[in-house]
C-alpha cells in the first residue's frame, strides 16, 4: 500500500510540536537515536505494510552484525510537516520515506539529502525507468521500492444489482453507471475528501485525459498551467461534482483511516467504486476482518473523453521510495539496496502491500488475477503522468491541491485550479 500523499493546511507550530512530542515517544531522529542505530522513517502503520518492514528490518539486522535499525511508522499524512522540520534540525533520520520528483528535488535544496549517485550506480539501472522519478540535475537523490498507478477500484457485485454489465470506458458511461447506482440505492463513489489528495486524482486523471503529453511534459516543467486543457479538467471536474456521486459529508471522510474512510466503505460494500491506487485494496486488508470483498473487486482504467487531445492510454501514478540524509548515507543507501532486492521485493507483492515491483524478479510473485490487470495496464501504459503534487516543485503542487479541495467544498471556477499554479509558480 502507498500510501499518499501530500496533507497541507496543518499549523508549523502543531506541527513542530508533532515532530517533538515523537521524538520523545519512539520517534527519534538520525544517529543519535537508539545508541547510534539509523532511524528509518516509513509510512507503514498497518499491516501487511507495517509487518514486511518489520520482517526488512530484523532480515537486515541479523545479516549485518553490529547493524541496527531505529524504525518508526509515521502516518502518512504527516510526512509533508515531519520532513521539512526534520532536514532544518541537527538530527535527520538517516532514512526516510518520499515519492520522488519535484517534492524530492524540493527537499534535496535543504543540502541535508544525500547525493548517493556514485553509492548506487553499481545496481541502480536494475530498477530500470522508475529510479528516474528519484533524480534530479542528473543526480540520484533516492531509491524506489514500489511503482503505482490510479483507477477505478469497483464492487462486482454492487454493479450487478445496478444492472450495469461493463465497467464504463467513456467519461459518458461513467455518468451513466453513477445514475443506475444511484437509482439502485447505493453510493456511487466513495471519496475522502479530507485527506485532500484523493480530491486531487480527479483533476490530475481529467488534465491528463485533456492535454496533450507534450502538454502535460512542458507546463510541468515549467510549473505553469497556461494550457486551455486545464481550465477543462477543471470544468470536467465541477460537471462531476454536479451529479452528486460521492457519499454524505465526502469532505470530511478520511481516505484510508478506519472501517468509515472511503476505502473502509468499498470494503464494506457500502459504496461501488473508489478512484484510487493499485495500493487500495491492501489498505481494505488492514479495515476489516472479513475478506469477502476481496472476491468483489475490479478495477478498470480511468475513462477516456470523447474528442480530447489527451491519449487514453496515458496512465497517472507515481512510486513509493526512500531518500537518505547525508550523515548517514553509507548506511541508507546499504539498506535501500536491500529493499529492492528479489527477496524484499516478493514480500511486498505476495503480502499484498505493493502491486507493482520495482524489481523485475518479484512480478512472477503476483497471483490475483486483478492485480496482474493492474500491473499490465502500467506497464503498456504509453506515458505515466505522476501526480501533479509530486511532479511540480513543492509551493505548485500544495497551490494545485489546496485549489482543488476547494472545487470540490464548491468554492471555485474551471480556471481556479490552473490559476493557482501559475500564481504559485
Amino acid at each position: 500500500m502507498s500510501i499518499r500523499r501530500r496533507t497541507y493546511g496543518a499549523l508549523v507550530m502543531a506541527a513542530a510540536l508533532a515532530l517533538v512530542t515523537a521524538c520523545g515517544s519512539g520517534g527519534s531522529s538520525g544517529s543519535d537515536a537508539a545508541g547510534g542505530a539509523t532511524t528509518w522513517w516509513h509510512n507503514g502503520t498497518q499491516d501487511p505494510l507495517k509487518s514486511v518492514w518489520e520482517r526488512a528490518a530484523a532480515a537486515y539486522e541479523k545479516a549485518h552484525p553490529g547493524a541496527k535499525l531505529d524504525v518508526v511508522p509515521i502516518q502518512n499524512e504527516q510526512f509533508p510537516t515531519k520532513v521539512p522540520l526534520a532536514l532544518q534540525s541537527d538530527n535527520p533520520p538517516g532514512v526516510y520515506f518520499n515519492q520522488g520528483g519535484g517534492l524530492l528535488a524540493t527537499q534535496a535544496g535543504s543540502g541535508r539529502v544525500a547525493d548517493i549517485t556514485d553509492r548506487t550506480k553499481g545496481w541502480i539501472k536494475d530498477l530500470g525507468p522508475a529510479a528516474q522519478g528519484w533524480a534530479s540535475d542528473g543526480k540520484q537523490y533516492g531509491v524506489p521500492y514500489a511503482s503505482h498507478v490510479v483507477g477505478f477500484w469497483y464492487r462486482k457485485d454492487l454493479f450487478a444489482k445496478a444492472g450495469i454489465t461493463k465497467a464504463p470506458a467513456t467519461l459518458d458511461e461513467l455518468k451513466s453507471a453513477v445514475t443506475a447506482l444511484k437509482a439502485a440505492g447505493t453510493v456511487p463513489i466513495a471519496l475522502g475528501g479530507k485527506d485532500r489528495w484523493p480530491d486531487a486524482f480527479y483533476y490530475n486523471y481529467f488534465a491528463v485525459r485533456e492535454c496533450s503529453v507534450e502538454t502535460l511534459k512542458s507546463s510541468v516543467a515549467k510549473a505553469k498551467f497556461t494550457d486551455q486543457c486545464f481550465t477543462r479538467a477543471g470544468q470536467d471536474v465541477i460537471d462531476l461534482i454536479a451529479l452528486k456521486p460521492f457519499q454524505p459529508g465526502f469532505n470530511g471522510t478520511p481516505a484510508q483511516q478506519g472501517t468509515g474512510s472511503s476505502a473502509g466503505m468499498v470494503a464494506a460494500g457500502q459504496a461501488a467504486m473508489e478512484l484510487q491506487g493499485d495500493w487500495n485494496p491492501g489498505v481494505m486488508q488492514g479495515l476489516t476482518a472479513d475478506p469477502a470483498y476481496k472476491a468483489e473487486l475490479g478495477w478498470f482504467p480511468f475513462p477516456s473523453i470523447a474528442g480530447a487531445a489527451g491519449d487514453p492510454s496515458v496512465a497517472l501514478g507515481g512510486g513509493d521510495g526512500f531518500s537518505c540524509t547525508v550523515k548517514q548515507a553509507d548506511a541508507c543507501v546499504d539498506l535501500l539496496k536491500y529493499l529492492t532486492s528479489a527477496e524484499v521485493q516478493t514480500d511486498l507483492i505476495s503480502s499484498g502491500a505493493a502491486t507493482i515491483p520495482v524489481n523485475p524478479a518479484a512480478e512472477a510473485a503476483i497471483k490475483d488475477p486483478v492485480v496482474k490487470e493492474v500491473f499490465t495496464y502500467n506497464s503498456k501504459a504509453s506515458y505515466v503522468q505522476v501526480y501533479f503534487d509530486v511532479a511540480l516543485p513543492t509551493a505548485a503542487g500544495q497551490a494545485l491541491n489546496d485549489a482543488v479541495a476547494n472545487l470540490f467544498a464548491g468554492q471555485g471556477d474551471a480556471g481556479s485550479v490552473a490559476r493557482a499554479v501559475n500564481s504559485a509558480g
